[in-house]
């Protein structure tokens, strides 16, 4: 990430499929200090920086109803700002899982802006085809398939919002190998070879934020030496890319079902790290996921 102080103009991009969660995050950002313009003509851009410093930065959003807008010329522009010694410019990338896209769109009956008079279906393939090469390019990829706007904001808040002492975020995540290792994460762990209190009837229905779950987990002879090493790994790294100029770190521990051991650990590193005096955010896929069964999914928009 960008130093905001380095440069006379600090630029986010905000980008990514229609119905990702663009709107709310230009929000998030309006809220910690950025002046947010949304759909602005491609063309117009470069204006931006002709003047003198504006004092704050902007987050631009970007998709396919700006004028003027194709994946080449927004591929050029970044090229073109990001050699400019006064730019610093980040690109956040607002991804989502296909059905959930067309899920969105389905419930609140709104035409997508690539098949205004086909299927949301057929627009949300060939945007996801139009903005692959600009995916690859992107500095941040938040996955908002299952989240909700406050995830998004925790989100958005842990990679553009360094605080008074510009510290490192570090983001823990826990997740089930078993449906996918989640987008975005920069190093990955995997808990699967300690025991599993999966097999034990009185630990089964209960999480790795329980004392008992945590309790069996720490038991296992392999867990101290794992832990001490992957605990003193992260404390070596961290002040590394914090010196890089990388303001967010996302790190996933797995394990078969992401609901006892992974979250332990998770829960048991952050620990480790927030005593150590680094800004830690944990997130617990599969927890939230099972908790969405019984809550709205408040990305989604209802219809009036």
């Amino acid at each position: 990430m960008t130093t905001k102080t380095t440069f006379d103009h600090h630029l986010v991009f905000v980008t990514g499929p229609s119905g990702a969660g663009r709107t709310t995050a230009i929000r998030v950002l309006e809220d910690l200090g950025y002046e947010g313009i949304d759909n602005i003509p491609l063309s117009l851009v470069p204006r931006l920086v002709e003047g003198a410093p504006l004092g704050h930065p902007i987050a631009l959003g970007l998709d396919v109803r700006n004028r003027d807008f194709n994946a080449t010329a927004l591929i050029e522009l970044i090229d073109s700002l990001t050699r400019d010694p006064r730019v610093g410019l980040e690109v956040l990338y607002l991804d989502c899982a296909p059905s959930v896209l067309i899920q969105r769109f389905s419930e609140t009956r709104r035409r997508h802006p690539l098949a205004p008079a086909e299927t949301p279906a057929q627009g949300v393939e060939r945007e996801i085809d139009l903005l692959a090469p600009i995916r690859v390019r992107a500095d941040h990829l938040v996955d908002t398939t299952e989240l909700t706007p406050h995830d998004l904001k925790a989100e958005i808040a842990s990679l553009f919002d360094a605080g008074p002492t510009g510290r490192l975020s570090v983001s823990l995540q826990s997740f089930s190998y078993k449906r996918g290792i989640p987008r975005g994460v920069d190093m990955i762990f995997d808990c699967r070879f300690l025991a599993n209190p999966h097999w034990q009837p009185a630990l089964r229905p209960l999480d790795g934020r329980d004392p008992a779950v945590e309790s069996f987990v720490r038991a296992d002879p392999r867990f101290a030496e794992f832990f001490q090493k992957v605990s003193e790994l992260l404390l070596f790294l961290l002040p590394a890319h914090l010196e890089e100029g990388k303001a967010h770190l996302a790190i996933g521990f797995g394990c078969t079902g992401g609901q006892h051991r992974s979250v332990a650990m998770a829960e048991m590193v952050g620990s480790a790290l927030a005593e150590a005096g680094w800004p830690v955010s944990k997130r617990h896929r599969e927890l939230e996921r099972k908790a969405a069964t019984v809550q709205p999914d408040a990305l989604k928009v209802t219809n009036a």
